[in-house]
């Protein structure tokens, strides 16, 4: 992949770029060469993602961002092996992506827990699923729960939890079979801010703690810019890499570093990618007709 020279006013220190350094000297564990995806849809044929090339390394926290209708989604479900691509190479510590595996955890924006059971059974399915011992695997799915910080919960129902709870334990459930990389696909995009701030901190946590990767899908810039190290950034119709961006922002990451200097200019960067000024996005233009009769003129009134 060619190398994207960062902005001047997205500068490197010293310790960023030294971080960066010993990013890359680990090894890619995934691999996406040449990836395209089309489809037949009423309005005729349609490219969803056009020649997407990128490598993860292990470790890594990669997020994904781009306006809405980018393919995100499509590309998250593809490396998931949820949907097959129509060209290119998806490939996990080399071998070939084509349906779904334990190697990759899955956490949706939708609570996708099953009802029916409890917060530990709902952990524990996937280690049964695999043929590990009930004893075992509530052993296991204990520890998972309490990395999460739910040990009080583990006899709770879905019903009896909040929405951030419940992504907790979707979360727990991904990791517990050990997969090599995680992908998450908005998972927080339903939560409240607050909520969602507490689970951003959650996760980095999480990653700093044990052994995995991260690909994760957010339409939210301070979100992306807080959680990866790269950001990936697609443009629309169809999905393509514009740019791939390293966060200059240091880590260990905190609220307050959303203020910095590193953390504005990335953003301001970012929404110039996504939101370019409005003569160069003319097909998106919205025809505004006023269906009721109006008085006045809002703008004038201050």
């Amino acid at each position: 992949m060619t190398k994207i020279e960062l902005p001047s006013y997205l500068e490197q220190t010293e310790d960023v770029k030294d971080r960066f350094q010993r990013l890359k000297a680990r090894p890619v564990i995934l691999e996406i060469d040449g990836l395209h995806k089309d489809f037949e849809s009423r309005q005729g044929h349609v490219t969803a993602l056009k020649n997407i090339n990128f490598e993860v390394h292990r470790r890594e926290f990669v997020c994904v961002i781009g306006p809405s209708g980018c393919g995100k989604s499509t590309l998250i479900r593809i490396l998931a092996g949820l949907e097959n691509k129509t060209s290119g190479k998806v490939l996990l510590d080399g071998k070939d992506v084509s349906e779904p595996g334990p190697d990759r955890g899955m956490v949706f924006q939708g609570y996708t827990l099953f009802p029916w059971l409890t917060v530990k059974r709902n952990v524990m399915f996937g280690l049964e699923a695999r043929g590990q011992g009930k004893f075992s695997s509530e052993e296991e799915a204990r520890q998972w729960i309490d990395l999460v910080g739910l040990s009080k919960f583990e006899d709770s129902y879905p019903h009896q939890l909040s929405g951030g709870m419940k992504q907790r334990v979707a979360i727990a459930r991904a990791l517990a079979n050990q997969p090599r990389i995680l992908l998450m696909d908005e998972p927080f995009g339903a939560l409240d801010a607050q909520t969602r701030a507490k689970m951003q901190s959650y996760l980095m946590g999480i990653w700093q703690n044990i052994d995995i990767t991260i690909l994760f899908i957010t339409h939210d810039l301070d979100e992306a810019i807080y959680l990866a190290d790269r950001i990936l950034v697609l443009k629309a119709h169809p999905g393509e890499v514009q740019e791939v961006i390293e966060v200059p922002v240091p880590q260990p990451r905190s609220p307050d570093q959303m203020l910095s200097p590193e953390f504005l200019a990335t953003k301001k960067r970012l929404e110039d990618l996504i939101h370019p000024p409005e003569e160069e996005v003319s097909d998106d233009h919205m025809n505004l007709v006023r269906m009721v009769p109006v008085t006045d003129d809002v703008s004038s009134v201050f």
